[in-house]
């Protein structure tokens, strides 16, 4: 299994979708995040997916909270 750094999710955050965050942001819920909009959440996804080579469960992306969930998610 295919883990992603932190560093690595925050450059993909601000590289590949174009939120203006840095490590810190992570703890923030989604709707504070500058910028944020739902459908970062499916890029992210399709995005995180090709990154660790293997798929990621929609319906746990959607209950996630915060960027750091997210990131959780991704690493369990």
């Amino acid at each position: 299994m295919a883990a992603i750094s932190r560093e690595e999710f925050v450059d993909l955050l601000q590289d590949e979708i174009g939120l203006a965050v840095g490590g810190d942001d992570l703890a923030r819920a989604l709707d504070e995040v500058p910028g944020w909009d739902s459908l970062h959440l499916l890029t992210m996804l399709v995005l995180l997916e090709k990154r660790v080579r293997r798929p990621l469960s929609l319906p746990d992306f959607l209950e996630a909270a915060s960027l750091e969930s997210v990131y959780e998610l991704v690493n369990r």
